[in-house]
């Protein structure tokens, strides 16, 4: 595809299939990509009942799009409020186990762009449930933007699986083990080509720790994500826990 056209960025940044099949812990992994998960949460995700969320990106004169998500991650429920490439509002429930059976405007952008929207919601932890991609802790690196420096953490998906196979992403991850900033290469053909952005605006919702800013350029045109109303429903409970 030539130029970034609207609804080819609704799902941009797409990735694998969410929780991938754990078969492949035989692979040796550095103990970083669970410190890593650990300071996102991951001890307590188990407690999570529901997340919502809102997905905000912009590519000023490209595209400005919105998404509203509620997710069940022990069900597989999802809810969707946003507009389809025409812009014309959508508003939608569904199973993720029974995608299948959804018409393909689900299959072929809601679904799609929940999965892009939750890797820059909760990728921390999808380095770690994803067991297929290959970690690499490549050791002290100078930050892609700006000045200082962090730990480099690779994470490559294989080739083949998944929307887009044989992504990675390279995080730049602080002390404390948050990142930083990435920097996305996509596997495929199709762009953006190549993601440079800040992970900042930190919150905790509940024990979710997650990164609500994110400033930088895809195939070096400004870029802007932002994930607001950020927000859990524990188990046992009704009421939900807003980020701060």
């Amino acid at each position: 595809m030539a130029k970034l056209g609207r609804s080819t960025m609704i799902r941009f940044l797409v990735l694998g299939v969410l929780f991938l099949a754990a078969t492949s812990w035989a692979q040796q992994r550095p103990p970083v990509v669970e410190q890593i998960a650990k300071a996102y949460g991951l001890d307590s995700f188990g407690q999570i009942d529901a997340i919502r969320y809102t997905w905000s990106g912009e590519i000023p004169g490209l595209f400005k799009i919105s998404h509203v998500w509620e997710w069940e991650p022990k069900t597989g429920k999802v809810s969707f409020e946003g507009t389809d490439k025409d812009g014309k509002p959508v508003k939608v429930t569904y199973l993720r186990s029974q995608l299948n059976s959804q018409p393909d405007s689900v299959k072929n952008q809601v679904e799609p762009s929940f999965v892009n929207d939750n890797y820059w919601l909760l990728f921390p932890l999808h380095a770690y449930w994803d067991t297929s991609a290959t970690v690499t802790d490549q050791g002290m690196h100078k930050l892609p933007l700006g000045k200082g420096s962090a730990r480099l953490v690779s994470v490559k998906y294989p080739a083949d699986g998944g929307y887009t196979p044989g992504d990675t992403w390279d995080l730049y991850v602080g002390k404390d083990n948050r990142v930083e900033q990435f920097v996305y290469h996509r596997g495929g053909p199709k762009p953006p080509k190549l993601v440079t952005a800040t992970w900042a605006g930190y919150k905790k919702a509940g024990p979710l720790l997650v990164s609500t800013e994110h400033h930088g350029k895809a195939d070096g045109k400004p870029l802007t994500v932002t994930i607001s109303n950020v927000a859990v429903r524990l188990a046992g409970s009704d009421k939900w826990i807003n980020a701060q």
